[in-house]
């Protein structure tokens, strides 16, 4: 009768089915579970694990193993630009604001005018090499924030054009 209403093969199944297949409690009861044991650590155990498993990841981009490019590259020498750039000013500030009669505008004329050409001219470049950079590529992450030369193609224009604009601008400075 269960082969006329198409029960048959689903029959066979559960009347031969082992005992703990069917019930799926005696299953959960029958296996025993895995104990975990729990142990509280002081914060600075967790930190010490913590940092353990900092130290092992490898920091990105990963300059080893990738091939330099001129996206990241830019971008690294950009944060550097920028910090370099903000602790020469705080420093110089720092200054003026501890020895006033030191580092005022007098006394830095009369002390680079002191100086041989081929010093000034180097000051003047490791001055204005990263102000221009930083300035250009500045302006390359505004057009990237209005949506222009997103793509690999534009992004490697806008790059060559930040160095090209870097160089004459530096030069412009200098011989000022």
């Amino acid at each position: 009768m269960s082969a006329r209403i198409g029960l048959g093969s689903v029959t066979k199944r559960v009347a031969f089915a082992p005992i703990i297949g069917r019930n799926q409690t005696v299953l959960r009861t029958l296996i025993p579970k895995r104990g975990v044991q729990i142990q509280s650590l002081p914060s600075s155990a967790s930190e010490e694990i913590l940092n353990a498993q900092r130290l092992k990841r490898p920091s990105s981009p990963h300059y080893t193993i990738y091939q330099p490019q001129l996206t990241w590259l830019s971008s690294i020498a950009n944060r550097v630009t920028g910090g370099a750039l903000s602790a020469l000013l705080y420093g110089f500030s720092l200054a003026y604001l501890v020895a006033p009669g030191t580092f005022d505008s007098a006394h830095i004329v009369e002390f680079v005018a002191g100086l041989p050409d081929y010093v000034k001219y180097a000051g003047k470049v490791i001055l204005a090499a990263p102000f221009s950079f930083h300035l250009w590529n500045g302006l390359r992450h505004l057009g990237w924030d209005m949506g222009k030369f997103l793509s690999l193609k534009g992004a490697y224009k806008a790059g060559y054009a930040v160095l090209g604009a870097t160089a004459v601008s530096t030069i412009a400075l200098v011989l000022m």
